[in-house]
C-alpha cells in the first residue's frame, strides 16, 4: 500500500469518526458542555475552600492546567469505547473486505479523538478566561501549551485504542475513562500534592499527570519550569511510541481470522 493511499484511507476514517460523534448527543455534551461545567464547578464550588499551598496562586490559576487535561483526557479515553464498538458491532466485518492497512483503523480513531478533544480543552480554556483566568504566556508559550495538550490527548487516545482492542465489550472499554479521569485528582493539579498524606503524595509526584500539569502551569503563568517539561515529554512520547504500534499489531491479529 502506498503512503498516498494510506493517507486517503486514514482521512476517510477520521471523517467517519467525527461525523459519528456529531450524531451522538452524549458525545456532543462531553465535548462542549462538560469542559465548561468542570471549570465552573472547580472555580465556584471548590475554589473558595481550597488553598494553593506554597505556590501562592489564586485557585483559578492553580487549577486551570488540570481542568485542561481533564476536559481533553476524558473524551480521549472514550476512544476505547468507539473502537470496541467497531470490533463487536459488525463494522469490522466491513473493514475486512476493504484493502486498507491494519494500522489505519486504530489510527483513524486516534486522530479523530485528538481533533475532538483538543477542541474540548480549548473550550475549557475559554471558559476559564471568562471566569477570570489571566495567563501571562507569550506566543511561543501558547504554541508549547498547544503541543503539550495535543500530546496528552494523543497519548491517552493511543492507550485507549489499545485498551479497546484488548477487551471484548464496550462496557469493559468504558472503564478506561474512569482511570484517566482519576489521575488529575491525585496529582498536583486539583490540590497541592504537598498537602496529601505520605503514600498519596508520593504517588502524586511520580505519576504522569503532575509533570504535565506543572509544565502547563509554568507556560501559562510565566513560572520556572525546572525538569517538569522534560519529564512530561518523556511520559507522553514513551506512551505514544509504545501504544500505537501495539494497537496496530493487536488489530491485525484480531481481524486476521
Amino acid at each position: 500500500m502506498s503512503a498516498l493511499t494510506a493517507a486517503g484511507d486514514l482521512r476517510r476514517l477520521v471523517v467517519r469518526d467525527l461525523r459519528r460523534e456529531l450524531r451522538v448527543l452524549d458525545g456532543l455534551i462531553i465535548n462542549t458542555a462538560l469542559p465548561v461545567i468542570i471549570m465552573i464547578l472547580f472555580v465556584y464550588v471548590f475554589g473558595g475552600a481550597i488553598t494553593t499551598g506554597s505556590s501562592g496562586l489564586a485557585y483559578i490559576d492553580f487549577v486551570v492546567p488540570a481542568v485542561l487535561l481533564m476536559s481533553g483526557g476524558y473524551g480521549a479515553a472514550l476512544t476505547a469505547v468507539t473502537i470496541a464498538d467497531d470490533m463487536t458491532g459488525g463494522m469490522i466485518d466491513r473493514f475486512r473486505t476493504l484493502p486498507i492497512g491494519g494500522w489505519v483503523v486504530p489510527a483513524g480513531h486516534v486522530v479523530a479523538s485528538v481533533i475532538r478533544n483538543v477542541g474540548s480543552s480549548a473550550i475549557a480554556l475559554a471558559a476559564a478566561i471568562l471566569l477570570g483566568f489571566r495567563p501571562d504566556a507569550t506566543l511561543t508559550d501558547w504554541l508549547l501549551v498547544l503541543a503539550l495538550v495535543t500530546g496528552y490527548v494523543l497519548a491517552v487516545s493511543s492507550l485507549a485504542a489499545l485498551w479497546g482492542l484488548l477487551v471484548r465489550s464496550t462496557q469493559a472499554a468504558g472503564a478506561f475513562s474512569f482511570a484517566v479521569l482519576f489521575l488529575p485528582y491525585v496529582s498536583d493539579g486539583i490540590v497541592p500534592a504537598e498537602t496529601m498524606p505520605g503514600i498519596l503524595r508520593d504517588f502524586a509526584y511520580n505519576q504522569p499527570a503532575t509533570p504535565i500539569i506543572e509544565t502547563l502551569r509554568a507556560l501559562l503563568l510565566d513560572q520556572p519550569m525546572g525538569s517538569s517539561g522534560a519529564v512530561a515529554a518523556a511520559w507522553l512520547g514513551g506512551t505514544v511510541v509504545l501504544s500505537l504500534p501495539l494497537a496496530a499489531l493487536l488489530f491485525r491479529r484480531r481481524t486476521a481470522a
